[in-house]
């Protein structure tokens, strides 16, 4: 097909998305330029609640020898798809937040009194531990999974890229340039990563793998 609208996703489709992006008529690019690398840790004390800001936490907490334990604290999320697998896994969520920036500040001007366990990866953001330290509320964090970059050179140049992560847009530039292309982004955090970048970038209506794929096929047909 002569112009034919090219799409890079930074991340592996469903089937289901993928379909959507080629019945709209676009070709489809899509590997993981990210990959996750659970770690054994040990935990010695569980404070009073728990904080998880991904699903890839969230999975590697479940093969701790030490998980009846840990489910017996109540926990803290960002992502409605990671307080999904917490709560079909017997955690009880008290409160969640599309963003760590709203979750942190719920937890400071509510529980500042008690004492947290953050589960985290090797590549964590600031925003949450930060503004929790700096009321002087305790957290131990716990390095539970580790983020590999696996980029790949692209043979062509795309019209639009999807990005879920800031892991993904390191991945994707250390072999890749970005010039014109559209940059379809998870949320604001990913969209930072890319300031710097490109002005063209594009933020899905809601944190989801889904939105950013809509947002994507409403950007070319419009």
């Amino acid at each position: 097909m002569q112009n034919q609208i090219r799409i890079v996703s930074t991340k592996k489709l469903s089937e289901r998305q993928k379909q959507q992006l080629l019945s709209a008529g676009f070709s489809v690019f899509d590997e993981d330029f990210i990959r996750i690398q659970n770690k054994d840790f040990e935990i010695e004390t569980i404070n009073d609640y728990l904080i998880f800001t991904s699903q890839n936490a969230v999975e590697s907490v479940l093969r701790n020898k030490k998980l009846i334990e840990i489910k017996s604290r109540k926990c803290f999320c960002v992502g409605e798809k990671t307080k999904t697998l917490l709560e079909e896994n017997d955690f009880e969520v008290i409160a969640d937040s599309d963003y760590a920036a709203e979750l942190g500040s719920l937890i400071c001007n509510q529980y500042s009194k008690n004492s947290f366990t953050f589960f985290c990866g090797n590549i964590r953001r600031d925003v949450l531990p930060d503004a929790l330290r700096l009321v002087q509320i305790t957290l131990d964090e716990i390095e539970v999974y580790e983020t590999i970059l696996t980029t790949y050179e692209i043979p062509f140049i795309p019209n639009g890229i999807l990005f879920f992560s800031p892991s993904a847009v390191e991945s994707y530039l250390h072999e890749n340039k970005i010039e014109n292309e559209n940059c379809f982004c998870i949320g604001n955090t990913t969209a930072e990563a890319l300031k710097y970048v490109t002005p063209n970038r594009i933020i899905a209506n809601q944190p989801t793998m889904e939105s950013v794929v809509m947002k994507c096929i409403e950007n070319y047909k419009n």
